[in-house]
């Protein structure tokens, strides 16, 4: 093992592509992944600034609200 040169598995000795520039279909995949991880990353942080103020998302309104004639929490006889 000592003294032997260190050759690579993927590529021959002195066979090196000249041309090492992405194709139009590498470089439109790598793009789609690159908004892959930014889309992830915002729901990411979107997620946590939930978990750690939950009550902050939710509107101030109430669903009876907008309820005429009918106290809070009596929804269930309006339904009979």
């Amino acid at each position: 093992m000592e003294g032997e040169p260190i050759t690579s598995t993927l590529l021959p000795p002195g066979n090196v592509p000249r041309d090492a520039s992405l194709t139009l279909e590498q470089k439109t995949t790598f793009v789609f992944v690159i908004l892959l991880f930014i889309f992830l990353g915002i729901l990411i942080v979107r997620c946590f600034r939930i978990l750690l103020d939950p009550y902050r998302s939710m509107p101030t309104s109430t669903w009876a609200d907008g309820l005429d004639g009918l106290e809070k929490g009596q929804f269930d006889y309006a339904l009979a």
